[in-house]
C-alpha cells in the first residue's frame, strides 16, 4: 500500500566457585548456535529460523519500517525512502539507509548486496517477490492489515519483529505508550464535552476535474482508533477486508451530515484535493462542516496505515484539533 542482545550463558554456583578458587581469568564461552537462534512463526504459519535475534534488517512496507524504528532498529534497506520520508514522519529514519526500489518491486540484488540478516515484508507484496526475496535472506511476512481487527493486527506486527529482534521489551513500552495516548485523548474528548461526536475520515486525489474521495470506514485503522477514543463513526459505506477503505465522490460526502470531517493530505502531492480540489465546488460549500467551519486537515506526514507512532501522532493531532 499506497516502521539483540547477546546473553552470556548462566553459570552455575559449583562452576563458579571453582573458577573464583583457581583465579582463572577465561572468558566466558558464548552461547551456543542452537542456544542463541531465534524461530518465529509468521503471518504464513511459517517458522523462520535466525542465527540470533536480527540486527541487520530490510523493510519493504512503510508500517514495518516503522514498527523496526520505534523499536530501536534503524533498518539498513527501506522501499521508497523518498516516499517513507515524506508519509511517514512519525518514526524517522537515521544513519546511512539504502533505497531497495519500490513497495511493490523491490530490488532482490539491491536487499542481497546489504547482507541483511532479515527482511521483513507484508502480505501485500506478492509471493513470487517474497520468494526471490528469500533466496537473499530469511524473510519474515507480516498481515499487511485486517478490518475484523485493526489494532489486534497492528500491536501483532509490533510483537513478532520484536521476537525477531531480540526487543520484546521496547515493543511492551512501545503498545503501552499508544494504550496510554488513547486513554488520555478519551478523557481530554470528554472534557471537551466531545464523547460520542461524529467524525468522518477520508483521504482524496484530484484528476482533471474530478475529486476522487476515499473514505476510511468501520474496519479501518483510523476508524478502530477514533472508536477507542469514543468518537462515532458517520460513514454507512462498506470498506474492503483488509484495510476497511471504501469509495465515493463530493456528492457522497452529503450522506455524513453535520459530522467532522478530518482528513490528512500531503504537500508532497501538489494538491490540497478537498480546500483546493473543491473550493470552486458548490456541493462541497453547501456541506454543514464546511460551513460550521468543522473540516479539520491534519499534519503531513501522519501514515493512515502505519504502526503506534503513527496512531500516536494522530490521536495528538485529532485530538488537538477538536478540541481546540
Amino acid at each position: 500500500m499506497k516502521n539483540r542482545h547477546m546473553t552470556w550463558p548462566v553459570l552455575t554456583a559449583a562452576a563458579a566457585l571453582a573458577l573464583t578458587s583457581c583465579g582463572t581469568t577465561e572468558t566466558p564461552k558464548k552461547e551456543s548456535a542452537a542456544e542463541s537462534a531465534v524461530t518465529v512463526t509468521d503471518a504464513r504459519g511459517k517458522k523462520i529460523t535466525l542465527d540470533g535475534p536480527a540486527r541487520r534488517v530490510v523493510g519493504t512496507e512503510w508500517n514495518v519500517v516503522e514498527t523496526l524504528v520505534t523499536l530501536g532498529v534503524q533498518p539498513v534497506g527501506v522501499a521508497d525512502v523518498k516516499g517513507y520520508t515524506a508519509y511517514d514522519t512519525a518514526a524517522p529514519l537515521t544513519g546511512d539507509v539504502k533505497d531497495i526500489g519500490t513497495r511493490g518491486e523491490p530490488s532482490v540484488a539491491t536487499v542481497a548486496g546489504l547482507e541483511p540478516d532479515l527482511v521483513v515484508a507484508t502480505t501485500d507484496l506478492s509471493e513470487s517477490a517474497v520468494a526471490q526475496l528469500s533466496k537473499a535472506a530469511p524473510v519474515i511476512v507480516v498481515r499487511s492489515a485486517d478490518a475484523s481487527r485493526q489494532i489486534g493486527q497492528m500491536v501483532d506486527t509490533v510483537n513478532l519483529i520484536a521476537e525477531a529482534t531480540g526487543t520484546e521489551e521496547k515493543a511492551q513500552a512501545e503498545v503501552g505508550a499508544f494504550r496510554k495516548a488513547v486513554d488520555e485523548g478519551r478523557k481530554k474528548l470528554e472534557a471537551a464535552g466531545l464523547d460520542g461526536e461524529e467524525v468522518a475520515f477520508a483521504d482524496g486525489w484530484k484528476e482533471g476535474n474530478q475529486v476522487s474521495v476515499r473514505p476510511y470506514v468501520k474496519g479501518s485503522l483510523i476508524s478502530d482508533v477514533n472508536t477507542e477514543l469514543g468518537l462515532a463513526d458517520p460513514w454507512k459505506l462498506t470498506g474492503d477486508k483488509a484495510y476497511g477503505l471504501a469509495a465515493t465522490d463530493v456528492e457522497g460526502l452529503t450522506k455524513i451530515g453535520d459530522a467532522h470531517f478530518a482528513y490528512i493530505a500531503n504537500d508532497s502531492d501538489g494538491v490540497d484535493p478537498f480546500a483546493d480540489g473543491l473550493k470552486d465546488n458548490a456541493v462541497w460549500k453547501s456541506l454543514p462542516f464546511v460551513k460550521n467551519d468543522e473540516v479539520h486537515r491534519l499534519p503531513d506526514g501522519i501514515w493512515m496505515f502505519g504502526g503506534t507512532a503513527s496512531m500516536r501522532a494522530y490521536i495528538d493531532a485529532l485530538v488537538g484539533t477538536l478540541t481546540a
